[in-house]
């Protein structure tokens, strides 16, 4: 959570009218519990959503994760009827399984890095070849994982796609 990449997708997110959380999954940083292979980390981005939506009843809910974050996160975004967005930074497609992204209806952005250690452009492109319309894939030109010396092109990106939805904000908060 403590991340640029993760810091500056937020701000984004935020300025959008959003509201943001950073957190930590079970067992990372302060966080109390143990790392659960993704199960028991559905249940965190889960909470995280109950909260937010409790804190902000008035502010429309997106979803972004990173990395393994966006391999847990997305997949609670693609079943919860109350997330309108979903973005998606550095896919770990070499890693896990993604194609649940494939049944995705929600405005979706997906940003990798073309040097991504964990992003391989022939799974990228499998992926991408399969994504409804409502999903966009950005790569950022000699990025890797970590998006260092890039954040601002993630920043800008993020910002670009919350600013295309009609975020169904009240008119006032």
């Amino acid at each position: 959570m403590d991340s640029r990449v993760v810091y500056r997708a937020a701000k984004a997110v935020a300025a959008a009218g959003y509201a943001a959380l950073r957190f930590n999954f079970r067992g990372v940083g302060k966080s109390s519990g143990q790392f659960d292979q993704g199960i028991g980390e559905k249940e965190d981005a889960s909470a995280a959503v109950d909260w937010l939506e409790k804190k902000y009843p008035r502010r429309p809910l997106a979803l972004v994760g990173y990395s393994f974050g966006a391999w847990v996160g997305l997949q609670v975004g693609c079943t919860d009827r109350r997330i309108q967005a979903l973005v998606g930074l550095g896919l770990p497609l070499d890693l896990y399984e993604l194609d649940f992204l494939t049944h995705n209806s929600r405005p979706a952005l997906y940003i990798v890095g073309t040097r991504d250690q964990f992003c391989s452009p022939e799974n990228l492109d499998r992926l991408s070849r399969h994504l409804p319309v409502a999903s966009r894939v950005e790569r950022i030109e000699g990025a890797e994982h970590l998006f260092e010396g890039y954040v601002d092109a993630v920043e800008r990106l993020i910002t670009e796609f919350f600013g295309g939805l009609d975020s169904g904000l009240p008119d006032t908060v």
